[in-house]
């Protein structure tokens, strides 16, 4: 008992050390009043009479800065006690079983009534993603991220409306995303790095309050649906490394938030780049859109995107030139163009081209070129060209017209 008379409930005492020893940390089993000797990995709270309550535990290294307990990686468990903690809130287990390997335990389901953050990260969990965790609807964060989970996404997690981020990504998770799948006041979305197939399911865009999604490194097919252009506040969408088919929907303008935009890795796109497409996207800074099988010229609109940084139109089959209000992009620091069928005079000035430097890559075209005017030879700008060459002069230059 500590000196205002506050103790920890012993009942949740006793559940404590259970899991505690669990996971191979029977030391706490010397504490006698757990929240009064709190670790970093624990936390309480008083009721009105004074008795403190266990409202979260934690597990595993982090980071030097944030150590909590460390599980035995070898016998460490998760105890049925937590199911004696009636106030407990999060839960967190990062690498506790690696030489281990259990499903998630259903019994977590029990912890329905206040649970608002379950953590189980990178602790090679084995099997499926019980169907029972969707009785958890006070959750807020639910992360299985990187562990050996296999069989398809339960339906029953669209019961979990109170979700604002769901990862499930680095698994084995096989299927379909479910169609009812939509989160009213979900930010973060990650399902990436696993083996889902079929289309986009359009209930993601109704999920309002979306600021990432990232389902790249799937098998997902179809088209892009144009109900994500309901994503509003969306600010990184990628959709990498899927077999998603054409055309570019026109609704991306709709995402005014924007600001990465990755589709890289879908080469059974082969369609144009929509003109329009991209209006509106004033705040997109990352557009990645290689090897995607892309034909046509490259839009002006692009060039109208004043905060690009990182344009990436790689390994495709663009034609036509560079549109010349590329010059504009100021902020540009990364381009690649390279592997494709563009020829003309390419458009930046030169301390455009010194500033994105090895950055710049426009290898690997049918007749690109730079102005000889423009003094990219002089000093070591040259070096930054990659096998770009001078433009040929003209036949019908008039001559004294050359400086």
């Amino acid at each position: 008992m500590n000196r205002n008379g506050a103790r920890t409930d012993p009942q949740e005492q006793e559940a404590v050390y259970e899991i505690m020893k669990a996971t191979g940390n029977g030391w706490a089993t010397e504490i006698p009043d757990v929240c009064r000797g709190r670790w970093h990995g624990i936390e309480c709270m008083p009721d009105k009479d004074q008795i403190y309550h266990v409202v979260s535990l934690s597990f595993g290294a982090l980071s030097d800065d944030t150590a909590f307990p460390t599980c035995d990686p070898n016998r460490s468990f998760i105890s049925p006690s937590v199911t004696k903690l009636p106030h407990i809130r999060t839960l967190f287990f990062y690498r506790c079983f690696s030489f281990n390997p259990q499903p998630i335990p259903t019994f977590l389901s029990q912890l329905a009534p206040t649970l608002q953050t379950l953590v189980l990260r990178e602790n090679y969990h084995v099997g499926s993603i019980p169907i029972e965790l969707g009785n958890l609807t006070r959750l807020r964060v639910l992360d299985l991220h990187n562990n050996n989970l296999n069989g398809s996404i339960p339906a029953s997690l669209s019961q979990l409306t109170a979700l604002r981020s769901l990862d499930l990504s680095g698994n084995k998770l096989v299927g379909v995303i479910p169609d009812d799948l939509s989160f009213p006041v979900l930010n973060e979305l990650d399902l990436s790095q696993n083996l889902l197939k079929g289309s986009i399911p359009c209930s993601l865009g109704d999920c309002p309050s979306l600021i990432k999604m990232d389902l790249s490194r799937n098998r997902l097919s179809g088209q892009i649906p144009n109900s994500i252009n309901g994503l509003k506040s969306l600010i990184l969408m990628d959709l990498s490394y899927n077999r998603l088919l054409g055309p570019l929907p026109t609704s991306f303008r709709g995402l005014n938030c924007l600001q990465a935009l990755i589709l890289k890795g879908n080469p059974t796109v082969s369609a144009m780049i929509p003109s329009d497409g991209f209006d509106g996207l004033k705040d997109l800074m990352i557009l990645i859109l290689s090897e995607m099988g892309l034909q046509g010229p490259i839009p002006e609109s692009l060039g109208r995107l004043q905060n690009l940084r990182v344009v990436h139109l790689d390994r495709n089959h663009l034609n036509g030139s560079i549109p010349s209000n590329f010059q504009g992009l100021n902020s540009l620091s990364e381009l690649r163009l390279n592997d494709n069928q563009l020829t003309g005079t390419l458009p930046f000035k030169r301390e455009t081209i010194w500033r994105m430097g090895r950055k710049l890559r426009l290898h690997n075209n049918l007749d690109l070129c730079f102005d000889a005017r423009s003094g990219l030879e002089d000093g070591s700008g040259s070096s930054f060209l990659l096998d770009i060459n001078p433009c040929k002069k003209s036949k019908s230059t008039p001559p004294g017209t050359e400086h």
